[in-house]
């Protein structure tokens, strides 16, 4: 099983973009997912999740507002929308699938938000 994320790029200050990360070999449905990041010289942080059983979504405190994670279950898909993005928006997303008892970590999209 994998997940596999795209999407990634470089993109001005203010602007928007979309993330996507697809699974594969897994039951889709029966994993929450979650995007996380990680800025040069930081920890890898959790950014938002989309949880399985209800369909419930977090966000961190420092993107609420201005990111959207969605799940498009017909392409075992979830997606990060960023909208308004920041300097320090800067990272390494990272994709993150976890059941009861697996997890799973895609290899990570760079993401550089310029001024």
């Amino acid at each position: 099983a994998q997940v596999v994320e795209s999407g990634g790029g470089l993109v001005q200050a203010g602007g928007s973009l979309r993330l996507s990360c697809t699974a594969s070999g897994l039951t889709f449905n029966q994993y929450t997912m979650a995007w996380f990041r990680q800025a040069p010289g930081k920890e890898r942080e959790f950014v938002a999740s989309h949880v399985h059983k209800d369909g419930s979504t977090n966000y961190a405190d420092a993107v609420k507002g201005r990111f959207t994670i969605s799940r498009d279950i017909a392409r075992n898909t979830i997606y990060l929308q960023r909208n308004h993005l920041k300097l320090e928006d800067t990272a390494v997303y990272y994709c993150n699938a976890m059941s009861d008892d697996k997890t799973f970590w895609g290899q990570g999209t760079q993401v550089t938000v310029s001024s």
